[in-house]
């Protein structure tokens, strides 16, 4: 079998912005309504009074100073503080498939390639709109792709873990190429009532082609060296909206159903796992680290970014070797590694190498060693 390789990506960003202060006045707006209607409860010590926030403090505790989503209208109203998505009906493409598809159309162009040529589509992301029909197939439909789809959920680590997937399939060959589409629609799991994390989320839809390299007919292409993954449980980072919330009389909207985490711990744990996890991975392929162009790092956190990058090299990284792009898009999920791997691969040269990592709630951790093979 032929090298496998990434012969194209594409890039779907929506085209509603919030920015800091945007969000920091509405749920400010909101907290005030909140101990105003509370404020005998507050005094009594029953509960306590929700804090304000401020830009400042988001751009500090992230890195993150605006974000896309979907759907703008109802995020910023302190009566909602969540999307309004209009349902669709059956006989319309779903919100999440019709993301998918557009970032699909843009990696397929990017590879050269048509529908014709793809064998498999994997949708991978942090959640689905929905358990089945697949995602995947109804992307596949609309496409108009023979071949067979399925959906994968491995929180943050999705797309790695999809990447690994398509990889092995064409390593095997099962397939001789595989679409893998990263439609990260995470707004309406976001608590907006939150200080501490309604900041951090914003909608994006990735997308790659992974093929053996003897079908590739990119203008640019990288090869897959080598995967690696692996999982630790961990409850620190946790959604539990589910189908199981109608049988347990829950309300799907409590702020325990939708997205939380306990961040200082998630820093503490999560910084070294990834950094031993990355050098471990480039160790088994005798790789030094110095010989690392470029770092395409989940992007959760700048802080955690810049500690990994640092445990690693020994030093701080460069903007050019470790790539930053939650400032504009925030934590996207899954797609965040995509995200800088797609807007930042151009300078490199021919055997450059590159690596490719998230990680995050499992917890989990998915990396791929890329050379750059052509030009």
């Amino acid at each position: 079998m032929s090298d496998v390789v990434i012969s194209g990506s594409g890039l779907w960003t929506p085209e509603h912005i919030i920015t800091n202060q945007e969000l920091v006045e509405s749920y400010n707006a909101w907290a005030d309504q909140f101990n105003a209607a509370n404020q005998q409860a507050i005094e009594q010590g029953d509960i306590a009074a929700k804090p304000h926030s401020s830009a400042e403090f988001i751009e500090k505790a992230s890195g993150i100073r605006q974000r896309h989503v979907y759907i703008k209208d109802g995020i910023l109203e302190p009566s909602r503080m969540r999307p309004r998505i209009p349902e669709r009906s059956e006989d319309m493409i779903s919100d999440q498939a019709q993301m998918a598809v557009n970032a699909a159309k843009l990696a397929l162009k990017a590879a050269n390639k048509s529908a014709e040529d793809i064998d498999a589509v994997i949708v991978s992301c942090a959640i689905t709109q929905r358990s089945f029909p697949a995602i995947s197939i109804e992307v596949q439909q609309e496409l108009g792709i023979k071949g067979f789809g399925f959906d994968m959920l491995v929180a943050c680590s999705a797309a790695t873990f999809g990447l690994h997937r398509a990889y092995e399939m064409v390593k095997a060959g099962t397939a001789k190429a595989v679409l893998v589409i990263n439609p990260e629609l995470t707004s309406p799991l976001v608590n907006y009532t939150d200080r501490d994390s309604h900041f951090i989320f914003g909608d994006v839809a990735t997308a790659a082609v992974v093929e053996g390299k003897d079908d590739c007919h990119s203008d640019s292409w990288f090869e897959i060296i080598s995967t690696k993954a692996e999982t630790v449980f961990s409850n620190n980072i946790r959604a539990n909206i589910g189908y199981v919330n109608h049988a347990n009389d829950s309300d799907p909207t409590a702020a325990d159903k939708l997205f939380y985490q306990h961040g200082r711990k998630v820093f503490k744990e999560v910084c070294p796992m990834a950094a031993e996890h990355i050098s471990s991975h480039l160790a088994q392929h005798n790789i030094e680290i110095p010989g690392v162009t470029r770092w395409w790092l989940h992007q959760a956190n700048i802080n955690m970014n810049l500690l990994i990058v640092k445990k690693l090299l020994g030093r701080d990284a460069s903007a050019e070797e470790a790539p930053i792009v939650l400032d504009t898009y925030a934590n996207t999920a899954s797609a965040g590694s995509l995200i800088a791997f797609h807007l930042h691969q151009d300078n490199l040269q021919v055997g450059d190498i590159g690596v490719l990592c998230s990680f995050g709630a499992g917890y989990s951790i998915g990396s791929l060693l890329l050379r750059k093979a052509s030009v």
